[in-house]
């Protein structure tokens, strides 16, 4: 019975309803009631009685906590409003959950909005109440003997479980904006301590006897995926463009490219297909209960339907062999409802806010966006699926929320969780310019534009300390050792990864980005640099806002880089934003000294990057670090620079 206000569960349920629940529970049926779910559990509810506007006083059928739940705890609750929220200290009986097993905090911080304290509870014990959890803090009510905050009763063969504050509340899903100046305190005190509120919870559904997983991290399941553009129309020129690739089975469309299939659905008719799957669902359900299901499970005969969301179903399936659905947005960007932890519409006008300030673009990074919740991996269905990637055009950028199959240089895989930008665009690099424009400069011009888009978000960001360690990771300026007096530190946020091939007259690449943006600490993101000196006052960087402002600088540097070549004026930017320089004086700059095992253990001066290969350039050094006049020219492929060893080593 969740939260929200007692009384109206009164006027629903009062009579037959409540018989009815009550022989649940006496039956062995579990009852959790949260917050006015607690109130509505008691045998009476006092909620700010002598307020005029605000009293509710009343006896209660259900009863099973026999006696009174008094509140307010804590002052200060509007309806409808966070102005009463708190993050409330909870201490935990483990007596009472050390049966549930698994790991029990001793205290922890829980979302608190107008629940109650359950009056006497220590005086009840002799009816069965056990208390899971006591308020901690002063309360603005007299609790009777004890703080009792959450607790337990077994009624019948059944039990219920009642709570005053909110446990089932994860920090995750509060708005930092939706409070006060101090709101965002709160949302940091439940985050920090979200495993345990978790594990408590888990105990404290075990205590009722319910199943929990155990797992302290699953694997999140594979999501729809979202095609759409700038201009929605346009989506259904570029699908058009595939149908040499596109299969179809009766009226479905499928994708079956060499790495991964694809279920093609127009969103115009998805709510229909909707409907249909809802009646299918009722009518099988209904058939069941009648004992008639053989004779109705015929009605899923659709071949589609087992497919249609890319859902695991066992842990163990594999990823790569589940169909993904692609749902075509040929008519609007998809709502906030399809896809609550992307804007889209915030992406596009921010992306056109961008290119408005730079007319000579072609505006092709980022015209068309694929979007998932939760994927595998974006380079990995780009760069695996060579059919559908040869119908692409350039600029089409595929970003994710969540990726379970996260790649990095090398073998290096990864499930890249909810709070970093992700995402991959395509490029098609003519063969001709490789001479003037050399391919492999393409993972220096994305490390630029990461560096570029950061500093030019908006005014006022060019002081966000991040820079650039060779070949393709981004760095930021520790914010845990920024204080006075403190030696600066700078630590990993986001890397690149690019692959490439080439058929005809281009070289095709996939450029792979990943940069820590929202995440929670203890994980250094682009927002825990916010509250640096030079940096405070700055609005929180938003994943829609930062994708559309790296990939309008990274078309600006590559339309340039086109025409010039890695020039001086683009090397000069790239140094400026390099880990491996330090400014002493204004234009002087001391670069790093390394030592070079692939070199016998030689000294060198990192100096820069060579301007017609990209490699690394390194002078060595002789007695008292006297240049020697012997330069060395580094490959990325074939060795790792372990910057603060400053140590350069053959890679293995």
């Amino acid at each position: 019975m969740p939260g929200g206000a007692d009384l109206g569960y009164c006027r629903v349920l009062n009579g037959e309803g409540n018989r009815r629940i009550m022989q649940y529970v006496n039956r062995g049926g579990k009852y959790l009631g949260l917050c006015a779910g607690g109130y509505y559990g008691s045998s009476r509810c006092e909620f700010e009685v002598g307020d005029d506007k605000m009293e509710v006083i009343g006896d209660r059928e259900l009863g099973f906590y026999p006696g009174v739940c008094r509140g307010l705890a804590f002052a200060g609750f509007v309806y409808h409003s966070e102005a009463g929220a708190r993050a409330v200290e909870l201490s935990v009986n483990k007596t009472a959950l050390a049966a549930a097993g698994g790991s029990i905090p001793d205290v922890f911080r829980s979302y608190y909005n107008g629940g109650g304290v359950f009056v006497n509870a220590e005086k009840l014990k002799d009816q069965s109440v056990e208390i899971l959890a006591s308020f901690t803090e002063k309360l603005h009510v007299d609790p009777g003997e004890g703080k009792a905050a959450v607790v337990y009763r077994k009624v019948g063969e059944g039990a219920a479980l009642l709570t005053g504050p909110h446990p089932e509340f994860a920090g995750i899903n509060l708005n930092r904006n939706d409070g006060g100046p101090e709101y965002p305190k709160l949302v940091d005190a439940l985050l920090a301590d979200d495993k345990m509120r978790v594990d408590f919870v888990k105990a404290c559904l075990l205590k009722l006897g319910l199943q929990v997983n155990q797992e302290e991290q699953g694997i999140p399941s594979l999501s729809r995926l979202h095609l759409c553009s700038a201009n929605p129309a346009e989506v259904a020129a570029l699908v058009s463009s595939w149908q040499d690739v596109i299969t179809r089975e009766g009226d479905e469309e499928f994708i079956q490219s060499e790495h991964d299939t694809f279920h093609l659905y127009k969103s115009s008719t998805w709510s229909m297909r909707t409907v249909k799957e809802a009646v299918v669902n009722s009518v099988n359900a209904v058939a069941k209960q009648t004992g008639l299901a053989g004779a109705n499970e015929g009605a899923q005969s659709d071949p589609s339907d087992s497919r249609a969301d890319a859902k695991l179903t066992d842990a163990t399936m594999d990823n790569d062999k589940i169909i993904k659905v692609l749902e075509l947005h040929e008519e609007n960007h998809p709502s906030n409802k399809e896809t609550p932890y992307f804007n889209h519409a915030a992406y596009f006008a921010n992306l056109k806010a961008y290119n408005d300030k730079n007319r000579d673009s072609e505006r092709c990074f980022g015209k068309y966006l694929l979007y998932g919740e939760v994927v595998t991996s974006t380079n990995t269905m780009l760069e695996k699926n060579s059919s559908l990637l040869s119908h692409l055009p350039q600029g089409f950028t595929f970003t994710a929320t969540t990726q379970v199959a996260g790649r990095g240089r090398g073998s290096n895989v990864w499930v890249s969780p909810p709070g970093s930008l992700m995402f991959s665009t395509v490029l098609r690099h003519p063969l001709h310019l490789n001479a003037s424009a050399p391919v492999i400069f393409i993972q220096y011009l994305a490390a630029l534009a990461i560096a570029q888009g950061i500093t030019t978000y908006d005014k006022g960001y060019g002081n966000v300390p991040v820079k650039l360690k060779w070949p393709n990771d981004i760095f930021a300026l520790d914010p845990t050792a920024s204080g006075p007096g403190a030696e600066k530190k700078y630590v990993k946020i986001g890397g690149i990864l690019v692959n490439s091939s080439y058929s005809g007259s281009d070289y095709t690449l996939v450029v792979g980005v990943g940069v820590n943006v929202t995440n929670a600490a203890p994980t250094t993101s682009l927002n825990a640099l916010l509250g640096l000196k030079t940096t405070q006052g700055l609005q929180a960087f938003t994943l829609e806002k930062l994708l559309a402002r790296i990939l309008t600088c990274f078309e600006q540097i590559y339309e340039k880089f086109c025409r010039s070549g890695w020039d001086e004026s683009l090397n000069q930017e790239y140094l400026n934003h390099w880990l491996h320089s330090t400014l002493i004086e204004a234009f002087f700059l001391s670069d790093q000294i390394v030592t070079l095992e692939t070199q016998g253990g030689a000294r060198a001066r990192i100096k820069g990057i060579t301007r017609d290969y990209g490699l690394l350039l390194a002078e060595e050094l002789g007695w008292e670090d006297k240049r020697t006049g012997r330069m060395f020219e580094l490959q990325s492929d074939s060795n790792s620079f372990d910057f603060f060893k400053g140590l350069l080593r053959k890679k293995t």
